[in-house]
């Protein structure tokens, strides 16, 4: 189970720089291609603690990745990194992922 504080799915993506803007957050969001613990999320407003397995594709591949952490604000890649660890072996071989070059979610 995951304790802790939250915070919306949406914003957490953005923070964590999985997404370019908070606009394409939401949209993967409510996509409904994402999972939050296994579940399909469908609005951007759903919680996310540290502790739970996010997972949406990108591209050709899976990204799974578990939140280690929860930010007040969205920072720098150096801070970004440390809010998420890679549970994809292509995730985890390439640390520079979640840069906000042409890797982030189209």
């Amino acid at each position: 189970m995951v304790y802790g504080a939250g915070l919306r799915l949406d914003k957490w993506l953005w923070f964590a720089r999985l997404a370019k803007s908070r606009s394409q957050a939401q949209d993967l969001c409510e996509s409904r291609r994402l999972r939050v613990d296994g579940r399909v999320v469908d609005r951007a407003s759903a919680q996310v603690r540290a502790g739970s397995v996010v997972s949406f594709p990108r591209g050709d591949e899976l990204i799974v990745v578990r939140v280690e952490g929860i930010a007040e604000a969205r920072g720098p890649y150096e801070v970004a990194r440390h809010l998420y660890t890679h549970l994809t072996q292509s995730g985890a071989q390439d640390d520079h992922y979640a840069t906000e070059s042409d890797h982030a979610f189209a």
